[in-house]
C-alpha cells in the first residue's frame, strides 16, 4: 500500500509521529509536507495529498492539522474523496469498513499519538466490507456530479 501523507503547521509534531509508524508498519509513504513550523495554509496541503490520492499514485491518504476539521472539509472538496475525521478507533474501521473513506484526518491538538497510532493502524488495516454498504457509496459518490 502507498499513502500519500501532509499536515499543516499544527500537525506536525503527530504528522513525524505517524510517519515513524509508518515506517514501522512497512507502509511505502511520500510526505507532502510541511516540513517546518511555520505557518502554512491547510487547503493547500489537504489539496496536495487529495489529488495524489484521488488520481490513483497513492490508495490512501492521511492528514493532520489542529483539529482534522479544517483539512477534512478541503479534501473533501476533491473529486474522489471521502475523507474522514477519526478521534477513535471505533470510527477508524467503520470508516473504511462501510465508508470506504480514502483519506484519514487527524488533529494533534484533540488526540495524543498513542491514540492516533491505534487510529492509524486499524485504519490502515480495515478493508473496505463491500456488500450493501457498495450502493450507499456509490451514492455519495453520485452526489459529486450534482
Amino acid at each position: 500500500m502507498k499513502v500519500a501523507i501532509g499536515s499543516d503547521h499544527g500537525g506536525l509534531r503527530l504528522k513525524e509521529e505517524i510517519k515513524v509508524l509508518l515506517d514501522e508498519l512497512k507502509v511505502d509513504s511520500h510526505d507532502f509536507g510541511t516540513y517546518t513550523s511555520a505557518s502554512v495554509d491547510y487547503p493547500d496541503i489537504s489539496r496536495q495529498v487529495a489529488e495524489a490520492v484521488a488520481g490513483g499514485e497513492y490508495e490512501r491518504g492521511i492528514i493532520v492539522c489542529g483539529t482534522g476539521i479544517g483539512v477534512s472539509i478541503a479534501a473533501n472538496k476533491i473529486k474522489g474523496i471521502r475523507a474522514a475525521l477519526c478521534n477513535d478507533v471505533f470510527s477508524a474501521q467503520m470508516s473504511r469498513e462501510h465508508n470506504d473513506a480514502n483519506i484519514l484526518t487527524l488533529g494533534e491538538r484533540v488526540i495524543g499519538c498513542g491514540l492516533a497510532r491505534m487510529i492509524v493502524e486499524v485504519w490502515l488495516k480495515t478493508e473496505f466490507a463491500g456488500g450493501r454498504h457498495t450502493c450507499r457509496v456509490d451514492k455519495i459518490m453520485e452526489l459529486e456530479k450534482n
